[in-house]
């Protein structure tokens, strides 16, 4: 499970570059941070429940963070 954690970093890698190269800051800052944060949960080596409990952690809080954005950030 740990080894997921570094391929979600390797591709939020991928896609904070592509930002980059597209002269979108903000959203490469954005990936660039969630790179570091997935690698460095990759190599903590926790329990297999614990790495689900903060997957489905940032899936809510993206997903939230996505909702607002859509419906009150772009207004």
């Amino acid at each position: 499970m740990a080894r997921m954690f570094r391929v979600l970093g390797f591709w939020t890698l991928v896609i904070g570059l592509m930002a980059l190269a597209g002269h979108m800051t903000e959203m490469a800052l954005l990936f660039f941070f969630q790179t570091a944060a997935f690698v460095f949960l990759g190599y903590l080596n926790l329990s297999e429940k614990a790495y689900v409990l903060i997957y489905w952690s940032y899936l809510i809080v993206a997903f939230m963070g996505f909702t607002y954005w859509t419906f009150i950030g772009m207004v």
